[in-house]
């Protein structure tokens, strides 16, 4: 078993492998860790952990609010995250890589990161300016029929597009074409997807890439027929993905 200490970066989201991921960095804590960050030499990998919050806030209260107004918010880097941080996130985080980092004059961060490998969190740090947490690294396992799932996921993803694009009427987000890599396929999909948070999760932490791709064929079959009696139904651009506000 391999194991990394990282920097861990919560989020009410879920970052998939070889996905971009904006940050726009303004809490204090996230602050030091990007501070830190950039002390890792330009020619060197500037990783973190995106992990996705199971309960608790990606923003720590700043201020008293109810029930009691007068109550004192939480300091620190576990602020809404409660005693035991490892019991509110997914157990199953995503590495991300900053490729770009850049500190504006008020000292806040845009940053700009790209999914790599998963890990499984063991044990969550709470003691420095920010959250630590050991980890070990999740090999991808193609598992069995991979391929052929990858083509059925890739043309059900195609009439998930146009259903939706109609239900929007507009035209598809983009006209270029989809890899065909099954575990490339698999993370896209994930990403693309209009789905809650807790299903995102759940693809994620699939045991190989053959069960993730499985479970998207159900997904895009359901989704599709709802679609298809929803001619009106709102949704965010597929091709553009969420910027936290940390």
């Amino acid at each position: 078993m391999t194991t990394v200490r990282l920097p861990l970066f919560p989020l009410n989201t879920v970052l998939f492998p070889g996905l971009v991921l904006p940050l726009n960095v303004f809490e204090e804590g996230y602050r030091a860790m990007m501070r830190e960050l950039l002390k890792t030499p330009e020619d060197e990998p500037r990783r973190f952990a995106v992990v996705a919050i199971r309960d608790g806030y990606e923003v720590a209260p700043s201020s008293p609010g109810l029930p009691d107004p007068t109550a004192v918010p939480e300091r620190g880097p576990s602020a809404g995250f409660g005693a035991d941080p490892l019991r509110t996130f997914h157990k199953v985080a995503c590495v991300a890589d900053a490729a770009t980092i850049r500190e504006r004059a008020d000292g806040t961060f845009e940053v700009l990161a790209t999914g790599t490998t998963r890990v499984r969190l063991l044990s969550v740090d709470a003691s420095g300016p920010y959250l630590t947490a050991e980890a070990e690294t999740l090999e991808e396992d193609p598992g069995d029929e991979a391929g052929a799932l990858a083509e059925g996921v890739l043309r059900s993803f195609r009439q998930y597009q146009k259903r939706l694009a109609g239900a929007r009427e507009r035209t598809l987000a983009t006209g270029a074409d989809l890899p065909d890599e099954p575990g490339v396929v698999s993370y896209l999909v994930a990403a693309a997807m209009m789905l809650d948070t807790p299903t995102k999760q759940r693809l994620l932490q699939a045991p190989d890439t053959a069960s993730r791709l499985r479970d998207e064929l159900k997904l895009l079959r359901t989704e599709t027929a709802i679609i298809r009696h929803l001619p009106s139904l709102p949704a965010a651009d597929l091709t553009r993905g969420p910027t936290s506000q940390n």
